[in-house]
């Protein structure tokens, strides 16, 4: 068997385990996570929550975090989705009714974990404590879209990914920028 081979095995695994959560805890959060992240709107709240609060700080890490949401959504959506076309997982590997409502998009990589990710990761580079309560948020997010059937653990392991990589050009785009445009005599 080949690697690949087995970390589709286990791609599989890891998804029928974590679908197959069925605790008081996850059946009353998932689906308020399921809803809070469709169309962005969790990340939108906290952002106008971070400004009404914050001061300058949450003003400052609202626009750093609603850039990185921007970013990763693009790379995931409009990028790498339409370059992979991979099947949403298989209902047979979904212990529970909650299948019928899933994107016809692929499945790779998920928009909605690298957006999650991308807000809490670009925010916690201005306001670290903000940063982190996104941080659990998101992470309650890529557990969901796992838990629904929506992905495989390997497509939000790459919207983490791409998360994590729109947070670092956003923090680091002004400095980038400014060496390319003002260049020494």
């Amino acid at each position: 068997m080949g690697v690949t081979t087995d970390a589709r095995r286990a791609d599989r695994r890891l998804t029928r385990r974590v679908a197959g959560w069925r605790t008081p805890l996850t059946r009353r959060v998932l689906p308020v996570a399921r809803s809070a992240a469709e169309r962005t709107k969790l990340w939108w709240g906290a952002a106008v929550l971070m400004t009404a609060c914050g001061g300058n700080r949450g003003r400052l890490a609202a626009a750093a975090g609603l850039a990185g949401m921007t970013v990763a959504e693009l790379l995931s959506n409009a990028v790498l989705k339409p370059l992979y076309e991979r099947r949403r997982p298989p209902e047979e590997l979904i212990p529970h009714n909650d299948v019928d409502e899933r994107p016809d998009s692929s499945s790779f990589p998920s928009g909605h974990t690298a957006a999650a990710v991308g807000f809490a990761a670009a925010t916690a580079g201005t306001w670290p404590a903000a940063g982190a309560a996104c941080g659990v948020m998101a992470a309650v997010v890529a557990v969901e879209r796992v838990h629904s059937g929506a992905h495989y653990p390997s497509d939000v392991a790459a919207g983490t990914v791409i998360g994590v990589a729109a947070a670092w050009l956003v923090r680091r785009s002004p400095r980038l920028l400014l060496r390319h445009l003002v260049k020494p005599w």
